[in-house]
């Protein structure tokens, strides 16, 4: 029996955008098990605490796992990429790009997990024409400041993140 080709697709996901769920679902076709790893990253002041993060990029990929007829698993971690590519059985890292931005940080990243792990490869896949200028930090901030993000994020994420933000004025006010 062939052993599963499983890949991680790590981030933050805070929150998760509809340019992560198009790279997931693209990933999905690639291999047998997807686990999408949610990033412990307190530095970044995260809007949604860890297992809301999991528990929404949970509820948003179900969906894709069903129509691409694949496995996603969606776990937290923290520490080294490598080390959670060895413990969750890949041989594959997936990452997103957007821009030529991002390849320069990417490029260095996948170079380093190469010289730590020679046996799990770095595929780059370009987001979607319509994505690429997504990014969580974009839609935080657009949130934040009353702008609309419904194309931005899925419909449950999307009033989560409106919630969480009107919560924080609240509060703030």
């Amino acid at each position: 029996m062939a052993e599963l080709r499983t890949g991680i697709y790590p981030g933050t996901f805070d929150p998760v955008t509809n340019g992560h769920l198009d790279v997931i679902a693209r990933a999905a076709r690639l291999v047998d098990r997807l686990v999408v790893g949610v990033a412990i990253n307190a530095g970044k002041g995260p809007l949604f605490p860890l297992d809301e993060r999991v528990e929404l990029v949970r509820a948003e990929t179900d969906p894709i796992a069903a129509a691409a007829g694949s496995e996603i698993v969606v776990v937290p971690f923290t520490g080294l990429l490598i080390d959670f590519a060895r413990q969750s059985g890949a041989r594959m890292i997936i990452r997103g790009l957007r821009a030529v931005s991002d390849f320069d940080y990417e490029f260095q990243m996948a170079g380093m997990n190469h010289r730590l792990a020679p046996d799990v490869e770095t595929v780059f896949l370009m987001a979607s024409e319509t994505n690429q200028f997504i990014s969580s930090r974009f839609v935080k901030e657009v949130a934040t400041l009353g702008g609309d993000v419904s194309s931005f994020v899925p419909k449950l994420t999307l009033d989560r993140t409106l919630a969480r933000v009107r919560n924080r004025k609240d509060a703030a006010e």
